[in-house]
């Protein structure tokens, strides 16, 4: 099902769960899509038409129930388990998302972190011990794990991403400034502020 629905379509499904959670701390039990619009400056049309692609949740004058919908929203995001993260990078970004709390209440568990500078191997970032990242393929074979934060320097990104994917990573965000060759089956993210902030200088006189 997933391959047939629209990327801006699950890039929205995040957002309504952010929401949702927000809602259920509350103490909330009932919302509309009217509701979940306002909050998040979305059309209902839209949040309606978004959800229906996954199933019926909620029934016409009741609403939905806020915690049945976000749990099923975990269930399409497959967010209802906990995923192991390698990060690769121990630099400033790095080290914030080693330190991040945030990452475990959404079904993130940060595993290794990886750096190839030698002052920087061996000692700790948090409570993670940085580890060399020539070891970094056979470690994330190890473990078993699917997906990676990457936050080096462009010059080093697609070399980290291409022993990652032999590691058997399918899903990576990446925090380098430039864009990323991975094969069929592997799945990119990019973060780079940059772009957002001129994005916005659009709007701006």
């Amino acid at each position: 099902m997933a391959k047939q629905i629209p990327d801006i379509v699950i890039g929205r499904l995040p957002v309504y769960l952010r929401a949702l959670l927000q809602m259920s701390q509350e103490g909330r039990q009932v919302t509309s899509s009217q509701e979940l619009g306002e909050r998040l400056g979305i059309s209902a049309a839209q949040i309606r038409k978004d959800l229906s692609q996954f199933g019926e949740f909620g029934k016409q004058g009741t609403g939905y129930n806020i915690e049945f919908l976000a749990n099923q929203v975990k269930e399409i995001l497959n967010v209802n388990r906990v995923w192991d993260i390698a990060i690769v990078g121990a630099g400033d970004i790095g080290r914030a998302l080693a330190g991040y709390n945030g990452f475990s209440e959404r079904g993130f568990r940060i595993q290794m972190i990886f750096d190839n500078k030698p002052e920087l191997i061996g000692t700790q970032s948090g409570p993670f011990t940085i580890k060399d990242s020539r070891t970094m393929k056979e470690e994330i074979q190890a473990a078993g794990i699917k997906m990676a934060m990457i936050a080096v320097p462009a010059t080093q990104a697609q070399a980290v991403t291409d022993q990652l994917v032999e590691a058997g990573v399918k899903a990576i965000l990446s925090y380098a400034p430039v864009n990323l060759n991975v094969p069929p089956g592997v799945h990119v993210q990019n973060i780079d502020p940059s772009i957002h902030l001129q994005r916005m200088t659009y709007y701006l006189e």
